[in-house]
């Protein structure tokens, strides 16, 4: 099993800036690499699975590193169905995977943890973030 130290400092300082602009969130070690929360909900989890170790991983062909991020339902279908990076985590009903790497478009990444994060905190929070209009 993997440990908080398996995500490469590159990433996690990447993620670190994305996560640390959005409005009480914190990190914290998980049981497999890090984490991002707002009160005790996952807005993001960085980690490096095992592909032998849960069917989701199958189709990873070695060490990857992979973070795991909620999408509101009517996005989930458009953003996993291209295959590559993005795959959907079968935990979860709206769960998606990305794989990191040196192909990454950091600023979509940005644009799903913020997502992530609009499904996971409290409205009056989410409403620092987006908006009045943007919070039903």
């Amino acid at each position: 099993m993997s440990a908080p130290g398996d995500v490469s400092p590159e990433i996690l300082e990447r993620l670190r800036s994305i996560c640390g602009g959005l409005p009480e969130v914190y990190e914290e070690p998980a049981w497999i690499g890090v984490r991002w929360r707002i009160r005790a909900r996952t807005v993001a989890h960085v980690y490096t699975p095992e592909p032998g170790r849960h069917r989701v991983y199958a189709h990873l062909t070695g060490p990857a590193t992979v973070m795991t991020f909620r999408v509101p339902l009517e996005d989930l279908h458009g953003l996993t169905a291209a295959g590559f990076p993005f795959f959907r985590a079968d935990w979860g009903r709206n769960v998606a995977a990305v794989v990191l790497g040196e192909h990454t478009d950091w600023t979509e990444v940005a644009e799903l943890v913020t997502d992530s994060y609009c499904e996971m905190a409290p409205k009056f929070l989410v409403r620092r973030v987006v908006g009045e209009r943007h919070v039903l």
